[in-house]
């Protein structure tokens, strides 16, 4: 069976709100509510809406400060803390922006299995945690939220030649839900600085949330969200997004495909390999 570009096309134009746009806080967290997940800005070479192009419309992030697709930023600043949508470097580590209700399909997927005053120091042992994330996961244990530059200190990675290393560390540590940013300090050269705090203790109530999730149910769950998303994708697509292995994705899929929320054995004019689609595209 063949799909159509302009009704692939045309469906995203919907999800991705490029017809009628996202003008408020309000408006950007329902936006994000009705998506499960979108990046903050648009990532090249991944298919995803972003709440970028909600507000801006498809086109390149500029470098001016003044142009109005960046009142985004002070919309995501603002609602840090506020426990209105889940943000963090989560999806291949940019910066993404989660609804609640998804979040707890995430955390299922992620290494936080038990205490989180605890579990880390396994991860560690076992060499799935560096050195520096152990030493900046410690730091917030103890000292509670802190902004970019006490952490830096508290971890003991104020060198410039511990720059790289330290960024990696909280870039890792986001990906894996065991931290996240929480408020803006005006702090450093800049006068601002993410001030972080610990996941489990930001919302208590998530991990309790995620226990009864198991990792087939999280992944159909989110790979659905995907597809509600862009309508049509390709196998290897989901694996660029979400990091799983090919036959974790085959098997999601499947799922879906049984439940009849998918199809697949797709083709695409001018684009090889099979694509995969929601069933009200591929008529």
């Amino acid at each position: 069976m063949e799909l159509a570009w302009e009704r692939i096309r045309a469906y995203r134009a919907g999800t991705y709100r490029l017809q009628r746009r996202v003008t408020t806080p309000e408006e950007a967290i329902a936006f994000v509510n009705e998506r499960g997940f979108v990046y903050f800005w648009p990532i090249q070479g991944v298919t995803l809406p972003s709440l970028w192009v909600a507000v801006a419309g498809d086109r390149p992030v500029p470098n001016e400060h003044d142009d109005p697709g960046h009142i985004t930023w002070g919309w995501k600043d603002a609602l840090l803390g506020q426990r209105r949508w889940y943000y963090a470097k989560v999806l291949r580590k940019k910066a993404t922006l989660i609804a609640l209700d998804i979040v707890p399909y995430f955390y299922a997927l992620s290494e936080n299995y038990g205490d989180y005053t605890e579990d880390y120091l396994e991860q560690y042992r076992q060499g799935r945690l560096t050195q520096e994330a152990r030493a900046i996961y410690e730091a917030l244990l103890r000292e509670g939220p802190l902004h970019t530059l006490a952490l830096r200190e508290a971890a003991h990675l104020t060198s410039a030649e511990s720059d790289y290393r330290f960024n990696r560390a909280l870039d890792a540590l986001q990906a894996d839900f065991k931290l996240l940013p929480v408020g803006v300090a005006e702090a450093g050269a800049w006068r601002y600085a993410f001030i972080y705090d610990l996941v489990a203790r930001h919302y208590p109530e998530l991990p309790e949330q995620a226990h009864a999730i198991g990792l087939s149910e999280a992944q159909q769950r989110l790979t659905e969200c995907y597809f509600r998303s862009v309508g049509a994708a390709q196998l290897r697509d989901v694996v660029k997004l979400f990091g799983w292995a090919a036959a974790e994705v085959e098997a999601a899929i499947a799922r879906l495909v049984r439940a009849g929320h998918l199809l697949r054995g797709l083709t695409l004019p001018g684009q090889p390999g099979e694509w995969v689609a929601l069933p009200e595209l591929s008529t």
